[in-house]
């Protein structure tokens, strides 16, 4: 009998794998497992002299924010450092900041000459007196205007942790996936080890290993053909499955169900209708009074955005998907600054310039010219929710159409929606004659005519 050498072999490469192993072993251990998390304490500026700042932010929110911000002029002037300023500008101290938040009106018509000053150089518009803040809910806003402001860390720490928050391991997923591909090599070539030493040990007692030699046989398309029966079956079936495609090709013509296009200004619903809650109706309010729903002007952005000038996020910062899409507060922001250029509206001076820009706002939602549809029919009357129709706007970030808004699509809702006649007269004696007829209690948009081609092609 031939001596094989295949225990030497195997011998040596279970040696290799085990000084490999080791080896990366000792690399991942060496990791940084300790997570330090980089969060900045609050205590510090908490501890404010003169005010708590947490609770100066709170009533700064509630009170001030909608006039004033810290670093830039609005409907009324910047506050950061306001007492500081006020004392080395003005020689005014706090008793006199007291009287003013209290009483602004009454110190103008005293004739005081700071807040005189301060009335004319903003168009004489009057600052809302605070008559219920005590002295020291104000020296909690005047701690807050005069923190310093916190190191911008939000948007890094966020986008260093994983989507749930947890913090990571020293272990990477490159390190973990380099370490699986080491292993399968290992096997492999422990494999091939085995079979060339089970080949040798074969040769050496002398057992010949033939390859099976493979029966010639009909190639399977000539047995096909030769079957009448089979390719009779199979030009039905691809005749049948040809025109069932065709036909829903041709249903599809029309129908922009997912259409999403860029708009020329970035307008997120997820933020204002979702995260905000801001009723729908508050910008598209023809749909309570007219057939279409309306695109709103930009007036009524302005509403909100002549004091919010700037994005600053959700407290806890971008999401993972926020941060992938490129939906940062700097995103946000630019935008705004985009309806800014096109309402013609000067930020620093606070003014309309009268140099406007047409916004040219790209259509989603749109029926055939053929197709009569009346929001307040359905909004007012019938009392439908918008995301009926438009689906989850409040979880859009890009408006997209939502339904099909195909014939079908609204034959079926009036045939499954039941008509509300609760406290509405006009319904009251057609509804007592129509469920008599029809012998039900509730009647559908469609028994009281809504399947008629007239309600919608006139």
């Amino acid at each position: 009998m031939k001596k094989v050498p295949y225990r030497a072999q195997i011998s040596t490469f279970f040696g290799i794998f085990l000084v490999v192993f080791l080896l990366t072993s000792n690399n991942i251990l060496a990791q940084d497992q300790a997570v330090v998390p980089a969060e900045a304490t609050e205590e510090a500026a908490d501890a404010t002299a003169g005010g708590d700042v947490a609770k100066g932010k709170q009533l700064f929110n509630q009170n001030c924010a909608a006039c004033h911000a810290l670093n830039r002029k609005m409907t009324g002037p910047a506050l950061a450092n306001v007492e500081t300023r006020l004392a080395e500008d003005e020689g005014l101290d706090k008793e006199w900041l007291y009287t003013w938040i209290k009483n602004s009106a009454g110190m103008i018509a005293s004739g005081d000459a700071y807040a005189n000053k301060i009335y004319e150089e903003y168009n004489q518009a009057a600052m809302t007196a605070f008559p219920t803040l005590s002295n020291t809910d104000i020296d909690d806003i005047l701690a807050y205007t005069a923190a310093p402001p916190p190191a911008p860390v939000q948007a890094v720490a966020t986008a260093a942790e994983p989507a749930g928050g947890a913090p990571t391991s020293g272990i990477t997923n490159e390190v973990i996936l380099g370490a699986l591909v080491l292993v399968f090599g290992l096997l492999v070539m422990m494999l091939y080890l085995v079979n060339a030493t089970l080949r040798r040990i074969a040769e050496a007692n002398g057992v010949v290993v033939e390859k099976a030699k493979a029966e010639k046989r009909m190639p399977i398309w000539k047995a096909f053909a030769k079957n009448q029966f089979l390719v009779l079956v199979s030009v039905i079936f691809l005749l049948l499955a040809s025109a069932y495609y065709a036909y829903g090709w041709m249903m599809q013509i029309g129908i922009d169900q997912g259409y999403q296009p860029i708009q020329p200004i970035h307008y997120s619903h997820k933020i204002h209708a979702g995260d905000n809650k801001i009723e729908c109706k508050y910008c598209h309010s023809s749909a309570r009074v007219s057939k279409h729903s309306g695109i709103p002007s930009l007036n009524v952005c302005m509403n909100c955005h002549k004091s919010i000038y700037e994005y600053k996020g959700n407290p806890e910062g971008p999401t993972q998907e926020d941060l992938a899409n490129g939906y940062t507060n700097e995103f946000y922001t630019a935008e705004i600054k985009k309806l800014y250029k096109a309402v013609g509206w000067n930020e620093e001076e606070q003014r309309y310039t009268g140099e406007s820009q047409p916004v040219e706002w790209v259509r989603i939602h749109n029926l055939p010219d053929l197709a009569y549809f009346n929001h307040s029919q359905h909004v007012s009357v019938a009392g439908i929710e918008c995301q009926t129709c438009h689906g989850p706007v409040e979880e859009m970030e890009i408006m997209y159409q939502y339904a099909p808004l195909t014939m079908g699509w609204c034959i079926n809702c009036h045939r499954e929606t039941n008509v509300n006649v609760e406290d509405n007269a006009y319904y009251e004696k057609i509804h007592k004659a129509l469920s008599e007829k029809y012998e039900v209690e509730n009647l559908t948009a469609a028994q009281l005519g809504g399947l008629e081609c007239g309600k919608c092609h006139y």
